[in-house]
């Protein structure tokens, strides 16, 4: 039996040296004890850091960068027996997703970049004076991982002109503008107390704070309740909540009769604000309404799950949509559907909607033609499309086409100009093309490239839903 000490914490560079030793050894995982340093006694022999370097995949790189951060104490050992496979034979390993090794390894290497970002986001400073009077600011924090050196370079980065400290029950950073210190770990005791830019920062949470967007369990999601206790706008929280409604109905209120001096369509668009308070009541009242594009005679609505990973949304429906009431079931539809199946997403778990709810054409004899349309059309729309996805509550929105982009932003984009990862509306999203852009193009190779690029768009959307958690 091999015994390598490793120190505590996220001991990159010891794991590394001692994967060096193992694989010159060829020592198989079965063969090694991963212990704390000063244990090495009880086993045979320590790493020599000598060895050469180990090459492996830069996906398995990356994993064990985040997983060697984890809590658990099995996590050198769960990397060794990846790497093992890796080295002997295994080389696309990471490629096989239902592998309960790399299943675990991702979940817990998940489990760390949630860790990070939390650290990034919920760190809070606290302004102090050092001994000989330099200001320093002093921030505490409870990670679950070993995530103090990880985040270094991002503190460092966006205050490097101060003096500060962060301390945590596993370690702490100290900057004095030019150097980085790692240090020993910490107690709540060692922070100092709030001070009054707490007072002032709880001021303007409680101000920006919207009540129309509250969303209990988004915000226990993005913000657990572990956290609350060192974050100074958490005192706030239960009594804005409270209040919510009623700030709601006064913002409703002013938008509405704001709307009432501008919008011609003033009547229907009150209702939508004041009326609806479910997704259900808000479609009863499109489907009542007076089509905004000329010639349509029924509305068609979104379609899918509440809360979901993504909400898809298009231009508006066809002709075939319109007659059986359902969107994206004719041949855009049906290209659409091939690519979500080809990316790995559900059709079944996602919302589809489109930015105008009506069929706008132009009839040729017995046909009727797809007619885009314009822009005045899309911005009345637009408050029934927000409305909408405030009641269905994505995790991601994806545009597709310009008119989706005109719906959910209220300004005009090239779609090939802004394609990939944007904010749409305050909100996560993506824009890409609609999928009737492609059978437009006449030229098969052409339209071969431009489908493999919508689907790639829709692999990419995958990724992002699987990275957000």
């Amino acid at each position: 039996m091999i015994g390598v000490p490793l120190r505590e914490g996220a001991d990159i560079d010891g794991f590394r040296a001692a994967v060096r030793m193992l694989a010159a050894r060829k020592a198989p995982p079965d063969s090694v004890s991963w212990c704390p340093a000063g244990e090495s006694d009880l086993f045979g022999e320590a790493p020599v850091e000598t060895a050469p370097p180990v090459g492996l995949p830069r996906a398995l790189g990356e994993l064990i960068r985040l997983v060697v951060c984890h809590s658990e104490r099995e996590r050198y050992a769960l990397l060794y027996a990846a790497i093992w496979r890796v080295l002997n034979g295994e080389r696309a390993l990471l490629e096989i997703q239902s592998d309960p090794l790399v299943h675990r390894l991702e979940t817990m290497a998940k489990s760390v970049r949630r860790d990070l970002h939390k650290m990034h986001a919920f760190v809070r400073f606290r302004e102090t004076h050092d001994p000989d009077g330099t200001e320093r600011f002093v921030a505490w924090f409870e990670p679950q991982h070993f995530i103090v050196e990880a985040t270094a370079g991002f503190f460092v980065e966006r205050f490097r002109s101060l003096v500060w400290s962060i301390l945590t029950p596993v370690g702490s950073l100290h900057w004095d503008r030019a150097n980085l210190t790692v240090g020993p770990p910490a107690q709540r005791c060692d922070a100092p107390e709030p001070d009054a830019f707490e007072e002032a920062w709880r001021c303007y949470y409680e101000n920006v704070f919207n009540p129309a967007r509250l969303n209990p369990r988004a915000m226990r999601q993005h913000m657990p309740e572990k956290y609350w206790r060192n974050l100074p706008e958490a005192t706030s929280i239960a009594g804005l909540v409270q209040q919510a409604p009623a700030r709601a109905r006064e913002m409703m209120a002013r938008e509405v009769a704001e709307r009432q001096k501008r919008d011609p369509l003033k009547a229907v668009a009150a209702m939508a604000e004041q009326g609806p308070q479910t997704l259900e009541e808000l479609n009863r009242l499109i489907a009542a309404s007076e089509p905004l594009t000329p010639g349509a005679n029924r509305a068609v609505l979104g379609e899918g799950p509440m809360e979901p990973d993504v909400a898809f949304v298009g231009e508006q429906p066809g002709d075939q949509e319109e007659r059986e009431g359902r969107p994206f079931i004719g041949p855009a539809g049906q290209l659409f559907d091939k690519a979500l199946a080809e990316a790995g997403i559900d059709r079944r778990r996602v919302y589809v909607t489109n930015a105008v709810k009506h069929f706008k054409y132009e009839p040729r004899g017995k046909k009727r033609l797809h007619k885009r349309p314009n822009p005045g059309e899309v911005k009345r729309y637009r408050w029934w499309l927000q409305r909408e996805l405030s009641f269905v509550r994505p995790k991601l929105i994806v545009a597709m086409g310009g008119t989706a982009l005109l719906g959910l932003t209220g300004k005009p984009h090239s779609v090939l100009k802004v394609r990939g990862p944007i904010e749409l509306d305050g909100r996560a999203g993506y824009a890409t093309v609609h999928p009737s852009y492609l059978l437009r193009l006449a030229d098969e190779p052409a339209k071969r490239e431009a489908y493999d690029a919508f689907r790639d768009d829709l692999v990419a959307v995958r990724r992002l839903i699987a990275a957000n958690g």
